[in-house]
């Protein structure tokens, strides 16, 4: 996956502002009537793609404009240093707002880009209404720059900042050194990850320019008095590439506002971007306020209130999550329920009567995300999961923004809220409730040492913020009982999951959302769907994402051999949400059904299915007893070791995997041998939802 992921947002407009024959690549994000945010270049060392955690944030609210500076990116590489100096990025950005048709904008920058957004402040006072400076970089404001010169051109310099080093092969050792010092804060590992693979497309030759470039600037201590807009400054306590000295004077110089964040390093936008969102909004609400109406009651005066967030990826959530509902309006029956959730969750919520939250119509949708990073049938899900880091924190400031006047928060794994409000507990506001199907990221076996390390980091990480800030989850409810977590360790020389997980959860056995049908509401559904007393039916389904078309060609190819061994045999396949029905050649006699809000029905009156490895559907089959083939995609960790214990728990299903039936006849052998077989499962818990909803209930 060395691919980009696709933009939370995408531009509206592209292009390319050119200045002495250097193009400058922009991107403006239209906001009509709202303040221009200029999110300012850095040094070439990365592209504008490090803003991605701010842009949809801010784009919301404001309109945004971004530009690789020259040496990055989709800009031109001009040589030399000169063509790198400080004064020529300022006059790229004023040569970008005039492209871009902006008379005027808040400037906000990282590190290098402190300087161009003074100079440009400086010389073009009417373009610039405001500045924030995150982690400037100016040495010359604390005296520093002859060392640094002198270490550059030294002759014995080690993987630092030297030019013989990164021109003599030891480009590579520099910037992984680099990006390591960039984000010293525990846990950085995604933030080094992008850092290091967009300084790979940068030559050595082109950063010692702009490097060269740098050291020939002139000091721009003048320029910082001459300023006249508001300024603020952000820089982290813990920066191990410029020191919190040089905010604390560009502050000083300019008569700014400054904080600091304790313990950031010199990327705290990227490793602190909630808190970071949170304060270039407010500053630019400061330099252009507007009007706001707001409308506000006493608490005591309303009826309690619930924001109910739905996991996205599977409708079986919202099943389940429908269920517990019903149970806690009957514990708290003036209870006002709102949702947060994500198409198609709203729509199943929307026909079951449920208010939807209107900042539901913001949020980022997952699906389309996952589905780019999928293969055949197969989806790593812990590396998408990563690679959805700047979706989470745009869904987590929606989410941020709506929460307000409400009195409790229920979270479905909403994984973005859980983890942000423990990195920023300040913004939790009301009892807020976590409920999971599992526990502990695992490494696949493909993924080797890289991969048990970054999980085993991943879970360190939850196990360090639960330890220390348990005030943050009023509830964490295991949806399902202590048998059903796998009890092997987080991560080498970190506790077992499941002595932890009963540490720190409350357990609810399953919830499934439905009562299982009877053999007498079986029949009647089969008669209604049109199957005759003698005919078998098989369900073929492949979740709510797009990433099962390949499973659904695979079983319609096997429908004709499974029909000569099973006669009378006859299939509904049902493509979900995201798979167009008519994009799947079958035969005529083959049913092919989009989305099926009632689908756990026709799963009770099959007499076979044939699933991907999903825990939702594997369970609704487990609870109606019915046969069922599953196939764990590969490389999803969750399907593979997670829902596979619970389900030989149970009993239950057969596994096999996506290879073990290349050959229709071997699949369609498969699903003769199972429509027979007598489905003795262990029960499902039939009162799953009314326990989660006791645990619920005094919280509110």
């Amino acid at each position: 996956m060395t691919a980009e992921p696709r933009p939370v947002r995408e531009a509206d407009e592209t292009g390319f502002a050119v200045r002495a024959g250097v193009r400058l690549a922009f991107r403006v994000y239209e906001n009509p009537g709202r303040p221009t945010v200029l999110l300012m270049p850095t040094w070439s060392i990365v592209p504008s793609l490090h803003w991605k955690a701010q842009v949809p944030y801010l784009a919301r609210h404001f309109r945004v404009v971004t530009f690789d500076g020259r040496g990055c990116g989709d800009s031109s590489r001009p040589a030399g240093g000169e063509s790198y100096v400080d004064r020529e990025y300022a006059a790229d950005t004023v040569a970008v707002m005039d492209a871009t048709g902006t008379s005027s904008a808040v400037l906000v920058s990282l590190s290098r880009g402190d300087a161009w957004s003074v100079l440009t402040a400086a010389h073009h006072p009417d373009r610039v209404t405001g500045i924030v400076a995150i982690a400037p970089a100016s040495a010359s404001l604390i005296g520093s720059l002859a060392q640094e010169k002198q270490a550059w051109e030294s002759a014995e310099g080690g993987i630092q900042y030297n030019r013989r080093h990164w021109l003599n092969g030891g480009y590579d050792e520099f910037v992984d050194w680099f990006f390591a010092r960039m984000f010293p804060e525990p846990h950085s590992t995604k933030q080094i990850e992008d850092g290091v693979r967009w300084a790979r497309q940068i030559s050595p030759a082109t950063l010692a320019a702009t490097t060269d470039g740098r050291l020939a600037s002139e000091s721009i201590e003048d320029s910082c008095r001459a300023v006249r807009c508001p300024v603020l400054v952000i820089h982290g306590t813990g920066d191990r590439v410029r020191p919190h000295a040089i905010g604390e004077r560009l502050a000083e110089l300019t008569g700014g506002s400054l904080v600091l964040v304790e313990g950031s390093g010199h990327g705290v936008h990227a490793r602190d971007p909630v808190r970071v969102n949170l304060l270039i909004k407010e500053f630019v609400g400061r330099v252009h306020p507007e009007v706001r109406k707001v409308v506000d009651s006493r608490p005591i005066s309303r009826s309690p209130r619930a924001l109910y967030l739905s996991s996205p990826i599977g409708l079986g959530h919202a099943r389940r999550d429908l269920a517990i509902a019903s149970e806690l309006r009957k514990l708290r029956p003036d209870l006002q329920i709102d949702w947060l959730a994500q198409h198609p969750v709203t729509e199943m919520l929307g026909r079951a009567g449920e208010r939807i939250h209107p900042a539901s119509a913001w949020l980022a949708t997952e699906s389309a995300h996952i589905e780019d990073d999928a293969g055949e049938h197969d989806l790593h899900v812990f590396e998408t999961f990563r690679r959805l880091d700047a979706l989470l924190v745009h869904n987590f400031m929606v989410f941020d923004e709506a929460v307000e006047g409400y009195d409790l928060v229920i979270g479905d794994e909403a994984w973005e809220v859980d983890h942000f409000l423990h990195e920023n507990p300040r913004l939790k506001r009301s009892a807020f409730a976590w409920l999971t199907d599992f526990v502990g990221w695992l490494p696949m076996p493909g993924g080797g040492a890289r991969e048990e390390r970054l999980t085993a980091d991943y879970n360190l990480e939850m196990i360090e913020q639960r330890a220390r800030l348990r005030r943050v989850r009023d509830r964490s409810v295991f949806v399902g009982d202590p048998d059903d977590v796998v009890s092997q360790p987080f991560g080498p020389g970190l506790p077992s999951i499941r002595e932890w997980t009963l540490e720190n959860f409350d357990f609810s056995g399953y919830v499934t959302g439905f009562d299982p049908p009877d053999d007498g509401e079986r029949e009647a559904l089969r008669r209604r769907i049109g199957v005759r007393p003698d005919d078998k039916l098989c369900v073929v389904t492949v979740g709510g994402s797009g990433v099962g078309e390949s499973l659904l060609r695979r079983v319609l190819d096997a429908v004709p051999v499974a029909r000569e061994l099973v006669p009378g045999l006859r299939f509904l396949v049902v493509t979900g949400p995201r798979i167009d029905p008519s994009s799947l050649v079958h035969d005529r006699d083959v049913e092919v059904r989009g989305y099926l809000p009632d689908l756990h029905r026709y799963l009770g009156a099959c007499d076979l299915a044939v699933v991907q490895g999903g825990l939702t559907t594997c369970m609704e089959l487990t609870a109606a007893r019915r046969p069922f083939i599953y196939m764990p995609l590969r490389n999803h960790f969750e399907q593979n070791i997670h829902v596979r214990h619970r389900l030989e728990r149970y009993g239950a299903g057969r596994c096999t995997t996506y290879e073990e039936v290349v050959d229709r006849e071997v699949l369609a052998a498969a699903m003769a041998e199972e429509i027979g077989r007598e489905a003795g499962y262990r029960p499902v818990e039939s009162d799953g939802a009314s326990r989660v909803a006791a645990l619920l209930a005094d919280l509110i």
